[in-house]
């Protein structure tokens, strides 16, 4: 890799140790993670304002690498914030227009904290969708029409559930691949 920097934006889970962002974190030489919240944990602004915060304390090229809500999170702050990126990873986005499992906030509960509605326009920056075929929290159909209104290249990963450790994925080497097509 580059002199870029990649920063690791975690869903609303924040940080999960076998999750495959925090093992390529501990991977890369430059990367770095917004750290979890400590209250107002559904607050968008809260979140979008910790994303700002950390980009703010790096210098150089920038590559963001989001999950689940992580996504919904990066979206929201390219609306709002003039910053350059180099590119972003966006993995496995939830649609708000679907009902989650009883363990995941209500797609209201984050309607009521400021998530909805979910910018549609292209994003500032090159970007990557990874979906999945089986996910839980979007149709394949869902993330395919979010990555054509951010502009942004769609990969279908196929079965991989919510690509997280409970679909029985920790590492997963296919990221750094993204991001070094996202370096280039």
């Amino acid at each position: 890799m580059s002199d870029t920097t990649v920063l690791i934006v975690p869903g609303l889970r924040d940080h999960v140790p076998e999750h495959w962002q925090t093992l390529l974190q501990d991977k890369l030489p430059k990367a770095r993670s917004v750290p979890p919240l400590e209250h107002n944990k559904l607050s968008l602004v809260a979140r979008t304002d910790a994303i700002q915060r950390e980009l703010e304390q790096i210098a150089g090229p920038v590559i963001l690498v989001a999950h689940s809500a992580g996504v919904l999170m990066v979206v929201h702050w390219a609306a709002r914030h003039d910053y350059p990126i180099k590119g972003a990873l966006l993995v496995t986005p939830p649609d708000l227009e679907t009902p989650w499992p009883a363990n995941y906030p209500t797609p209201e509960s984050l309607r009521a904290n400021g998530w909805d509605p979910l910018p549609e326009g292209p994003l500032p920056f090159p970007s990557i969708v990874a979906a999945s075929s089986n996910d839980h929290l979007a149709s394949l159909d869902a993330v395919t029409h979010m990555a054509r209104g951010w502009g942004s290249a769609l990969i279908n990963l196929g079965a991989v559930g919510h690509l997280n450790p409970a679909a029985g994925y920790g590492e997963w080497p296919q990221a750094e691949t993204l991001i070094r097509t996202l370096d280039r």
